[in-house]
Formats: C-alpha cells, structure tokens, sequence
C-alpha cells in the first residue's frame, strides 16, 4: 500500500481507478480519462496534486541560497507572489528536479517539488544549504489542489475564503497570492488557465466537494498526462532526469546566464554542452502514419537511428499521436518512428501542440 493524500476517501467515494505513482495510490481516472482530458480543455476539471510537496524556504540568506541552488534566477522576482520555473542541477547540469518557485517576502519563498522525488530533493537543498543563513522547511501540513480549464477560476473563486477571493481572481499568470495558510497561484500543468490552491490539509476535502457540487470535473493521472504532453510540458524522468539536462530537454528558456557572476551548480557543465556539436535536440513530433507513439520508441532518419521518444501519447484534443523525442541535432521535415519493429511515418513540429483549447501546429498530412 502506498502513501495517501488527504483527499483519497473522496477518491474512492467517486469510484476512482487508484494506481501506485511516486509511492502513492492516486486517481488514475474516474471512468474516462477522454471526458476527462476533454473538461479540462473546454470547460474545468479538478486534480489531486496533494502528492507534490511544498517547501518553504526563509532567512537572511534564502535568496543567496536559492540562487545558487537553481538554473533560473530568483532575484528576477522582484514582486511579492510572482513565481518562475527552474530546473534545479547537479554539478554534471543533470536535473535533480524541475520545481516552481515562489516569491512571498524578501526573506521568503516557497517552491514546490515533485511527488517521487521529493525525499531526494529536500536531502539535496539540505546539502547544498550548509552555509547560507536559510532554514528549508518541507511543509506536510498542506494539501494542493489544482483547478485547471477555462472556467476554473470562476467556478472556484466562490469556494476561496473571503480575504482571499478578490486577489485570487485579479492575479496575473504566474503570480500567487495567500492568506492564513491558504496559497492561491495562477499556475498550472496542463496548457490551461485556472489554480494551483494549497491550504489546510484538514480543510482540503471540505472545498474538493464543494468543487465537484459545483460542477467541476474530478480529473486523474491519465488526463493529467495527455494534457501536458499536448501543452508541451516535460514530465520528470521521462523527458529530463539526473543525466540529461536542459539544454537537451527544450529547457534552455529556464537558464539565466546573467549575470555571470552567478555561480549556480550545473553551470560549468552547461557552458561546456552550450556550444559542443554532439549536443541534441528536443523536438515534437506528430504521426503521420498508423499507430501509437510511446516513450523509448526509436526515431529513425534515413532508416538510422538518430534518437528516440522521451513521451508519446495519443492526443484527445487533435485526434492524432504525438511525442516529445530527443534526437541529433538538425532533425527536420519528415522522419520515421519505430512501431512494433516497423518504420511509421512522423513529422518534426514544435511544441506547444495545444493551449487554451486550440492546436499549435498544422495537422496537414497527419
């Protein structure tokens, strides 16, 4: 038997599919994994995300501390509430784990890490911190609930306390706001608008049947996965783990080189990947032949192996398979992915697929 969240009573009560992930029994689906994908996408579905793991990070040296730990660099948060997405590195520019950071003083942060790593994560910041006035302080008490679609925020706004609400419903992408233990980010893992709720892990089932009274859609880990494969989003150990980095993982957006001074774990074995010929690439790819696209599939060029997919799936929304691969560098046009030992036509696209409901890429040809 796995860990449990706080909410995996409602799951059963809804009749969930419960599934082992991370060292967890979360919601696989609650009877269609398409339906719902598909409510996510044209209105609001609801996510258990009580498995990932907030840690708040506090003290004189908190963003010495974090600046050093992370590729990206957390003294761009200029304002209270606004969040970045970084990679956290080992001294090879491997990803220990991808995480959101939040700003909440000058002193003060909070990130937030993935649910299988999450042991290994904190033993690494709790390493890497000997010297910084900064206390790491991983937070058990709370619960996270995700709220994802082009109606979450209106349908959750009114389950929200009070003195929360009005700013909850004026944040900007990528901003956060909180009040007594509740934290409300305008964040998400899915290519949709909507809120990332952490608060009380005691109060946490009481606002998930609210929501699911309200109309919103209880969504499990098969829509959460073809959702952020079509919004292009890396999963951790699929697309990126301790030995790829982001330069190959279509992560090289999340870097702050400057200023140089920073002296981040991971950047010398960066600077020496940046410009080096055997670098790969990290493309989208979109199938034009018969089939499914999987992970570990072989991508072929010429009928030789160039690479291979990272994450494939079929896609709800474009009613087609795509995938994320890693592959040598200058892959264009037309390639060919290895089905069930056979050559099956592809095209290079770049991801996004989808956001906000609608495709990224033409579908001509596929």
């Amino acid at each position: 038997m796995g860990l449990r969240t706080p909410l995996y009573s409602e799951h059963e009560r809804l009749g969930a599919r419960l599934v082992p992930f991370g060292g967890w029994d979360m919601p696989l689906h609650y009877g269609s994994q398409i339906e719902e994908h598909h409510a996510v996408r044209r209105t609001a579905g609801l996510f258990d995300v009580s498995h990932m793991r907030p840690v708040d990070i506090s003290g004189p040296g908190a963003q010495a501390f974090l600046r050093h730990l992370l590729a990206n660099d957390v003294a761009r948060l200029k304002t209270p509430g606004k969040a970045l997405y970084s990679c956290m590195l080992n001294s090879s520019g491997g990803v220990v784990d991808d995480l959101i950071v939040y700003a909440r003083a000058p002193e003060r942060f909070r990130i937030v890490v993935n649910a299988g790593t999450a042991d290994k994560d904190i033993a690494w910041m709790r390493e890497q911190g000997a010297g910084f006035e900064a206390a790491i302080q991983p937070r058990h008490d709370l619960a996270m609930i995700a709220v994802q679609g082009p109606e979450a925020r209106r349908r959750a706004a009114p389950w929200l306390p009070d003195n929360l609400r009005d700013s909850a419903m004026t944040l900007a992408p990528f901003f956060a706001t909180e009040a007594d233990d509740w934290f409300v980010g305008r964040t998400g893992y899915t290519g949709e608008d909507g809120f990332e709720i952490m608060l009380p892990a005691d109060r946490a089932a009481a606002l998930w049947r609210s929501l699911v009274d309200a109309g919103v859609q209880p969504c499990g880990l098969g829509a959460r996965d073809t959702l952020r494969l079509e919004a292009g989003m890396n999963l951790y150990g699929q697309d990126m783990d301790e030995t790829v980095g982001p330069l190959e993982s279509g992560l090289a957006w999340t870097l702050a080189g400057e200023p140089a001074e920073r002296d981040f774990i991971g950047r010398d074995a960066l600077l020496r990947l940046r410009d080096a010929p055997e670098r790969r690439d990290f493309v989208g790819l979109l199938l034009t032949g018969r089939g499914i696209l999987r992970g570990h599939q072989k991508v072929l060029r010429d009928g030789e192996e160039i690479g291979e997919i990272t994450s494939g799936g079929f896609s709800p929304t474009l009613e087609r398979s795509i995938a994320l691969a890693r592959v040598a560098p200058g892959l264009d046009g037309i390639c060919e992915v290895e089905i069930r030992g056979k050559p099956v036509s592809a095209r290079v696209v770049k991801p996004p697929f989808v956001r906000h409901g609608q495709p990224c890429i033409t579908l001509e040809d596929a």
